[in-house]
């Protein structure tokens, strides 16, 4: 594993910097950006007149309340995961990989990440996903089987960076 920077104890989740990075910026725009904008929208609505007959006012009202819950919720997941520095540039398949598998036929790259930095998108999936789980600390060459719907997959480690 590559070093860890931080960490929340036994129970933490890991995550890569990017993934932590990523957490802070949110949580940086929410509490600086948004509750700014929200305060002025509610203000705004106030000035509409009757509170109880306002959408303006109880849509931003629920907005604010989305955003405070937002807040809370990133704080906690911070409180409680380890950074891995580094990015996956080992000999085995790790948090931050960048791996090329074959199955079937055909070739497929990963970038192996943390639950809440997965991204079907951008081919990363989850280090908990049975994927995941089935590559982690696997070398190049090396194969691995993992269950889906359709039955088991086979995958030919073809590359990891």
């Amino acid at each position: 594993m590559d070093n860890i920077i931080s960490s929340a104890g036994d129970s933490s989740q890991l995550i890569t910097r990017e993934g932590w990075e990523k957490l802070k910026k949110e949580l940086d725009c929410l509490k600086n950006v948004r509750r700014h904008e929200i305060a002025e929208r509610i203000e705004r609505a106030k000035e509409l007149g009757d509170l109880s007959e306002n959408a303006e006012y109880a849509e931003a009202k629920d907005e604010q309340a989305f955003n405070e819950g937002r807040i809370l919720e990133i704080e906690a997941t911070l409180k409680k995961i380890t950074v891995v520095e580094g990015n996956g540039h080992g000999e085995n398949i790790d948090l931050g990989s960048k791996v090329t598998v074959e199955c079937n036929g055909k070739q497929k790259e990963f970038i192996i990440v943390s639950f809440n930095e997965v991204d079907p998108e951008q081919n990363k999936i989850s280090n908990e996903s049975p994927l995941g789980q089935a590559l982690i600390g696997k070398k190049a060459g090396g194969e691995v089987t993992v269950p889906a719907p359709s039955g088991r997959m086979k995958y030919k480690i073809l590359k990891v960076e």
